[in-house]
């Protein structure tokens, strides 16, 4: 008697351990789960809860780049335009950065690499750019409201904007070359 009793009272124990981390689980890869565990995807419709929907209109913006240009999303309406949210203390972001250094000197003539960073003193993003030698447009979001303005949750964050300004491919996570010309090369880029 004494053993079923023990074994009734694991076997509830294990259930109610088991029903706790199911939960657990489902509740971290629901809405946001995939942004906990840090994976990379690339996100569609109903999960706009954390971003503006693809195959919508990217949110509009006006930022201040490092060497003090004004840029506008509108402005460069006509040819398509990847935005990548990261932030100096990500380490992804700063294996990911030369990368997209190098697109956008190789391809800029077809598209426009903006790398908007999230709310950080401009003397250390400035440092930041000097050590990797990057060239592309840094541009600074003070506050963050761009990055809130596009529901950022992770870094990196890279959104792909079409020449219509269409919002068409949102990755997180690091980027690997692989995937960076498979998302330009689906919007148009010839990267040949």
């Amino acid at each position: 008697m004494k053993r079923s009793s023990n074994t009734l009272l694991l076997l509830g124990a294990g259930l109610l351990i088991g029903l706790g981390a199911g939960c657990l689980l489902l509740a971290l890869t629901g809405a946001g789960g995939a942004l906990f565990f840090g994976l990379q995807s690339s996100l569609s419709g109903e999960d706009s809860i954390l971003f503006p929907e693809v195959d919508s209109p990217a949110p509009p913006f006006e930022l201040q780049s490092l060497a003090g240009e004004t840029y506008r999303l509108e402005d460069l309406h006509g040819q398509p335009v990847v935005v990548n949210f990261w932030a100096t203390w990500c380490a992804p972001c700063r294996l990911e950065m030369p990368l997209l250094d190098s697109y956008q000197a190789q391809y800029g003539d077809q598209l426009t690499i903006l790398a908007v960073n999230f709310d950080e003193p401009q003397d250390l993003v400035q440092r930041f750019v000097d050590e990797l030698g990057l060239t592309l447009p840094v541009l600074l979001d003070p506050g963050g409201k761009v990055v809130n303005q596009y529901r950022v949750r992770g870094y990196p964050t890279t959104v792909f904007i079409d020449a219509e300004g269409v919002i068409r491919y949102q990755h997180m996570g690091q980027l690997e070359e692989r995937q960076l010309a498979r998302y330009l090369e689906e919007m148009g880029v010839s990267l040949e």
